[in-house]
C-alpha cells in the first residue's frame, strides 16, 4: 500500500499516474476477476476487520457484517457491470454518402475513455461500504482508473487495515503498482485535489466540506469532475386519505426509518409532512421511540445535539410526546407547514442523529407548497393513495427535486442495483446527472471519445465490426 508517510504527493501521483496506463489497457473482464479478488480477500479477513471497525465507530457487530457484505457484492457487481460493457454506451455510424444534412457522413464509433487517477474522499458513516474499498473506489477501478483514497478521521486504524488488504490483494491479482494508494492527512488531499493529473474526486459527507472541496476543484487551472454526495432531509408526503387508511403502519415505519442506525443515514427521514389532527401526528405523539444509542464518535455526537437544538429553538417548534429525552435518544419535534415555509432555510436542514420533524398541513395543497419551495433532495417519500387528486402534481415537483421517489416505502436502505439511482440537484449532490451506488457508477469515471475514420484494427475492442454488443 503506497502512502505519503514514505512518499511524496507528487510521488504518488506519478505512480497512479503511470499505472493509470496500464490498469486502462487491462481488458474489463479481467478487471472485474481482479475485483473479485478484492472482495474475497476482504471477505477472509471479516474477522480481524469488523471488531476494529467496532472499536472505532460505535457501530453493532451486526450491522458491520452487514455493511461489509454490501462491500464485497459491490465490488464483485461492479466489476461484473464493466465486464458487460454497458457503460461503455458504444454508438456506431457508418459512412454514409448521402446524409440528408447536405454533406456525406463519416464513419463515427463513439465509446468511452478512463478519465485517469480519482481522489476518493471516505465517508465516516458507513466504514466499509462509503470508506477505502467503498463504492466510489469500486466503481472507479471497475472503470480502469487508479484511486487515491482520502481516510476518514472517524477510523484511521481501520482505514490502514482495509488498504492494506485491498492493496495486497490488487497485487497478488497482477495489478499494476500504484493503482490504488492512502492517504491521512488533509492538507495532503488538498494538494492532490489540485493536482494536474487527477481527473476527478468523489466524496460523502457534509455541505460545508463538500462545498469547499468542490470549490477548490473547480478553481483549478483546469477543473475536474467532483462527484460529492453532501446534505438532504429526505422529505415523506402524506397524504389525507393515506393518513386515515394506514395511520399506524405509517408511525411504525416512520419511526423505524428515522432511527434506524441511530438517525446516521444520508437518506434518513428527517421530516414527515401530514395532516393536522389526523391518526398519524395523534399516534407519533404517544409512539414508543427506541432507547438511546451511541452515535458514531464524539464529534458526531456533539454535532447532533447542536443541530437539535438549533432547530427546538426555532420559532413555533415544539417537541413532539415526551420532552427530556436523554441527548442521544431519539426525538421527534413538531411545527405547522406554514411555519416550516416562513422558516425553510433554518427548519428543512439535515439533523444528522436520530431527531426528525414533523409538520402538520391544513390543505393537501400545503404539501404542493412544499414540494415546489424545498431545494435538492437524494430521496422523496409519498404516503398516498394512487387515485389522490395532489398525487400528480406532487411527484411531477417532487421528480425535479430529487434523485429517488418513493411510493409507500421508506428511503433508508440504498439497494446496490443497476436501476439505482443516489444523487440528486444540489444540495444533495454536486453533480445530478450522476450516481454513487449502483451500475452506473461507473459512468462517473469515464469520458466519451468519437473514432473518425479509423482502421478497423486500431479501433478499441468495442468498435470493431463484428464484436459482441
Amino acid at each position: 500500500m503506497t502512502s505519503v508517510d514514505t512518499e511524496t504527493v507528487a510521488d504518488l501521483v506519478a505512480a497512479a499516474a503511470d499505472a493509470g496506463w496500464a490498469w486502462a489497457a487491462v481488458p474489463a473482464s479481467e478487471r472485474a476477476r481482479v475485483l473479485d479478488a478484492v472482495a474475497d480477500a476482504l471477505d477472509a479477513e471479516a474477522d480481524r476487520l469488523v471488531p476494529l471497525a467496532r472499536a472505532e465507530t460505535r457501530l453493532p457487530e451486526a450491522r458491520l457484517r452487514g455493511e461489509l457484505t454490501r462491500t464485497t457484492f459491490q465490488l464483485r457487481l461492479l466489476g461484473a457491470a464493466a465486464a458487460e460493457g454497458a457503460h461503455l454506451g458504444v454508438r456506431i455510424d457508418h459512412a454514409d454518402p448521402d446524409w440528408p444534412m447536405g454533406a456525406p457522413r463519416p464513419d463515427l464509433r463513439r465509446s468511452v475513455v478512463p478519465v485517469g487517477p480519482v481522489l476518493v474522499f471516505a465517508a465516516s458513516n458507513f466504514p466499509f461500504a462509503f470508506s477505502v474499498a467503498g463504492g466510489d473506489t469500486a466503481s472507479a477501478l471497475a472503470a480502469g482508473c487508479p484511486v487515491v483514497v482520502k481516510v476518514h478521521e472517524g477510523h484511521p486504524e481501520l482505514s490502514s487495515a482495509v488498504g492494506e488488504v485491498v492493496a495486497g490483494a490488487l497485487a497478488a491479482a497482477g495489478a499494476p503498482h500504484g493503482v490504488f494508494a492512502l492517504v491521512h492527512d488533509q492538507a495532503d488531499a488538498r494538494a492532490l485535489l489540485v493536482h494536474p493529473d487527477i481527473r476527478a474526486a468523489a466524496f460523502t459527507g457534509s455541505i460545508p466540506a463538500g462545498r469547499a472541496l468542490f470549490d477548490l476543484a473547480q478553481s483549478r487551472p483546469d477543473p475536474i469532475p467532483f462527484y460529492g454526495e453532501l446534505g438532504s432531509v429526505n422529505p415523506v408526503f402524506v397524504t389525507e386519505r393515506a393518513a386515515a387508511a394506514r395511520a399506524q403502519e405509517i408511525v411504525d415505519g416512520f419511526v423505524g426509518s428515522f432511527t434506524l442506525g441511530a438517525g446516521q443515514f444520508c437518506t434518513k427521514p428527517g421530516v414527515l409532512l401530514a395532516p393536522a389532527d389526523s391518526a398519524v401526528t395523534a399516534r407519533l405523539a404517544a409512539a414508543e421511540l427506541p432507547g438511546p444509542a451511541p452515535l458514531l464518535n464524539d464529534r458526531v455526537a456533539e454535532g447532533h445535539r447542536r443541530s437539535r437544538a438549533a432547530l427546538a429553538d426555532r420559532p413555533g417548534v415544539a417537541v413532539l410526546g415526551a420532552p427530556d429525552a436523554p441527548d442521544d435518544a431519539p426525538v421527534l419535534l413538531m411545527t405547522t407547514v406554514a411555519a416550516l415555509l416562513a422558516d425553510l432555510d433554518q427548519l428543512l436542514t439535515e439533523c444528522f442523529g436520530p431527531t426528525a420533524l414533523v409538520a402538520t398541513y391544513a390543505d393537501e395543497r400545503e404539501l404542493v407548497d412544499v414540494a415546489a419551495a424545498i431545494d435538492g433532495q437524494l430521496t422523496a417519500t409519498l404516503q398516498a393513495e394512487p387515485d389522490d387528486v395532489v398525487v400528480p402534481a406532487l411527484t411531477g415537483l417532487l421528480a425535479r427535486k430529487a434523485g429517488r421517489l418513493l411510493w409507500n416505502q421508506w428511503p433508508t436502505g440504498v439497494s446496490v442495483t443497476a436501476a439505482q439511482q443516489h444523487g440528486g440537484p444540489y444540495p444533495a449532490s454536486t453533480a445530478p446527472a450522476t450516481t454513487s451506488v449502483g451500475t452506473a457508477a461507473i459512468e462517473r469515471f469515464v469520458r466519451p471519445v468519437a473514432w473518425q475514420g479509423f482502421p478497423d484494427h486500431l479501433l478499441p475492442a468495442e468498435l470493431r465490426e463484428g464484436a459482441a454488443r
